[in-house]
């Protein structure tokens, strides 16, 4: 006769067996999606050069979006790095939400800003706007600056910026970002090129941009990290962009468009209601939304990926940063399922419905627990002197392989495709890294994700605090108008 204790163990076993083939099947499939849609990235990408789309008289307009809050070390440059974008119709919004030190004072001398009246609509409520600034330089004419009342999240100053937006479609960014030159003509490509859907946001590659070389905001060269924890982001990035996102593209069921950049339809995302402030996902919460508007409205939508990395962001520096940085992740994904737990297998929202939520379920929100408990019962079998040794070695050392094998081909298929390192020493030192990813990075991560957890159903909201970057003035690039004495230049940027 078997104890409860033996029908327990015969069905987790079984049922981690199947979860964990699932997902490496998963993985595969979506890498082979990948390379599938990077192909069509770069045969699309022949018929029509960057130069056409830049110059149209046709190209849709876009408004360029960043809230900012205590933002002084880096504002400048990358203000002036979104200025310098390749692109006809497009303005740059920056929201200063309540900011307590010096970016709105760096703003106006460094830009000439003077106040102004603005036909500003409250589509979305937001926290009050106290004045908008516009430049008495003809060089700066694309500038808005929006002051506001602190939102207590960067949603609420997006949604300022989306109020005041101008163009049918706007970029979401952080002004602590700094982006390609070509980043606007690049998202607007799938746009342009779809003719059989209704093309609702784009989004491309993010890096980290600690230990790259920048200038006056534009990139002079890219490297690999070196400290420890944003090397690991970049490994982590670079899979989950060139594996995971395009994969997804190919068979338009993108699970989300990343908060540091992301083009979305202006229209569309009023329609959807915005961002939500309350929300520590905002970003994908807003997709969630707009998907079902479309569904709602019988609108035939479609959300795309692009390889080419046109966004560089610094890194939590520190492990305490970074442990907060992800506990906020897991509590928005928490929220996430929550709020949007009727599109759970529901057929009335398509591939949302049927494909992206329950994945992200399963093998994003679902993950580490079943990571933790298998963690937990490993340490109760050992005690009772019950594990198979030698299959279980057989086991981690599978799953630990098949992991570094896929950060290993993602970093190398970036290499191939765009040769984003100099040298190839640095993307093969990148592979090598992989090979302790999972022994002092992953832990970290299980960590921050069950704290997140354990945060949001206690009730407890971490606060959104300062990440104290370091600033790319570190990185040569030159500093904010009150550090130096040299008049203002105007020079491009990546």
């Amino acid at each position: 006769m078997h104890t409860p204790f033996y029908y327990f163990t015969w069905f987790y076993e079984y049922a981690v067996f199947f979860y964990g083939i699932t997902l490496f099947i998963s993985y595969l499939l979506l890498a082979l999606f990948s390379s599938i849609a990077i192909r069509a990235y770069f045969k699309k990408k022949s018929y029509t050069d960057n130069e056409t789309i830049i110059y149209s008289p046709l190209a849709p307009g876009i408004s360029v979006i960043a809230p900012a809050y205590n933002e002084e070390l880096s504002i400048i440059a990358n203000v002036r790095s979104l200025l310098t974008l390749n692109y006809v119709f497009y303005e740059v919004i920056i929201i200063n939400d309540g900011s307590t030190d010096k970016t709105l004072e760096f703003l106006i001398e460094e830009f000439e800003l003077v106040k102004i009246d603005y036909p500003y609509i409250d589509r979305i409520n937001t926290q009050p706007v106290k004045q908008f600034f516009k430049s008495v330089n003809p060089a700066f004419s694309k500038l808005l600056v929006i002051d506001k009342e602190n939102g207590k999240s960067k949603a609420d100053g997006s949604n300022a910026g989306v109020n005041a937006a101008k163009y049918p479609y706007y970029v979401c960014t952080d002004v602590d970002c700094i982006l390609h030159k070509d980043t606007l003509v690049e998202l607007m490509r799938p746009i342009i090129q779809e003719s059989k859907r209704t093309i609702i946001a784009t989004g491309g590659p993010l890096r980290m941009a600690n230990s790259c070389d920048f200038e006056g905001g534009e990139l002079i060269r890219m490297r690999p990290p070196k400290p420890l924890i944003p090397r690991f982001q970049e490994i982590e990035y670079i899979r989950a962009y060139m594996l995971s996102k395009m994969g997804w593209s190919l068979v338009n069921a993108v699970p989300n468009v990343s908060g540091g950049l992301g083009l979305f339809n202006t229209e569309i995302a009023i329609k959807a209601g915005g961002y939500d402030y309350k929300s520590y996902a905002e970003d994908q919460d807003l997709i969630m939304r707009m998907i079902q508007y479309c569904c709602q409205e019988k609108i035939k939508y479609g959300i795309r990926y692009i390889p080419k990395t046109l966004c560089w962001t610094e890194g939590p520096p520190t492990l305490k940063a970074f442990v907060r940085q992800r506990t906020r992740w897991a509590q928005g994904l928490l929220q996430l399922m929550l709020a949007h737990k009727k599109m759970f297998f529901n057929p009335r929202y398509k591939r949302a419905g049927l494909i992206v939520f329950p994945y992200n379920f399963f093998f994003e929100f679902i993950a580490p627990i079943v990571e933790i408990t298998g963690i937990i019962y490993m340490i109760v079998l050992a005690l009772m002197d019950r594990i198979n040794w030698p299959f279980a070695a057989v086991v981690f050392t599978f799953a630990y392989i098949y992991s570094v094998c896929m950060s290993i081909i993602a970093v190398l298929w970036d290499q191939l495709a765009f040769k984003n390192y100099k040298t190839w020493r640095e993307a093969i030192g990148l592979c090598l890294t992989a090979f302790v990813e999972m022994f002092l990075f992953h832990p970290i991560v299980l960590f921050s994700g069950i704290r997140g957890y354990i945060y949001y159903m206690s009730g407890r909201r971490d606060k959104w605090g300062d990440m104290q970057r370091k600033g790319f003035d570190t990185q040569k690039t030159k500093k904010p108008a009150a550090e130096r004495s040299t008049a203002p230049s105007y020079e491009p940027q990546p």
